[in-house]
């Protein structure tokens, strides 16, 4: 007979988790002295012990060892578990791959918005506009229901997305219940169907201008890049853009105070 201790070393298993493994029927000790409650192994459980602790090593539940320790002694018996392990591994990959790539977009999106927060002076720019491929969901209603056609793009597209949140405005006003809007996202690839359509943002000279503060203020700097296009004597065309450089996060809802929204306008030399 062999102590606790002494079956943990040759084992491999530790005292904690042989007790765990005795309360839960899965390797009883050959003996359990009366009062001190003192635990021993005798040599024919040591292949049985290592047999738990590979077993644990392919991530099996204790359910699942304790059923096949009870009806199986050879490999080739649980062939069939262990395909089925090795598949739900497999899906618990994917999904670690998934949930990684979502925390690079989140550093990625925030280290971008933080870098343009502190580089922006805040005045109406003038610049070149690159054409994108986005895939958009053209809408009616408040500005605000812009979020469901951003979650169908986020749903359909989701790896293939490749820039920043925009929405392309249509509407030559403020209009608070039934806004003419598209909710876009820059993409690499993709395909149209019956509820996003997929096509290419044009590009141009456009003026620009960061906007730091909630949406709700965000018409004080619509007067701003308006004033200047009137005094430079520029038109722009629809729709004009809004492009979510920080807003509510994917995690916290943030402070609105932070959120930067670059306002886009398109514009030519000729004066409408």
């Amino acid at each position: 007979m062999f102590s606790i201790g002494e079956f943990s070393k040759m084992t491999g298993l530790t005292i904690k988790s042989l007790r765990f493994y005795h309360e839960q029927g899965v390797l009883t000790p050959s003996r359990v002295e009366a009062g001190s409650g003192y635990r021993y192994y005798s040599e024919t459980q040591i292949e049985t012990a290592r047999v738990i602790a590979r077993l644990r090593e392919l991530e099996f539940s204790v359910a699942d060892v304790r059923e096949i320790l009870s009806n199986h002694s050879d490999d080739a018996d649980i062939i069939e578990r262990l395909r089925s392990q090795r598949a739900v591994i497999k899906e618990r990959m994917k999904k670690v791959r998934d949930i990684a790539g979502l925390l690079d977009q989140i550093i990625v999106h925030e280290t971008e918005a933080t870098q343009t927060m502190n580089q922006t002076n805040y005045a109406v720019e003038e610049k070149s506009v690159e054409p994108c491929l986005i895939a958009s969901v053209r809408m009616k209603g408040a500005y605000g229901e812009c979020g469901k056609g951003f979650a169908k793009i986020g749903h359909r597209m989701g790896r293939f997305i490749n820039g920043k949140p925009m929405l392309l405005q249509h509407d030559t006003e403020y209009k608070e219940n039934d806004a003419d809007f598209e909710a876009c996202m820059p993409i690499k690839k993709g395909q149209s169907n019956e509820e996003i359509t997929v096509k290419e943002l044009p590009g141009g000279r456009a003026l620009s201008l960061m906007h730091l503060g909630p949406y709700e203020e965000i018409g004080r700097s619509y007067e701003k890049i308006m004033k200047h296009a009137k005094t430079q004597s520029l038109s722009y065309h629809l729709p004009t853009r809004e492009i979510y450089h920080k807003g509510p996060g994917m995690i916290f809802k943030g402070n609105p105070k932070k959120y930067l929204t670059e306002i886009v306008f398109l514009i030519s030399d000729d004066v409408s």
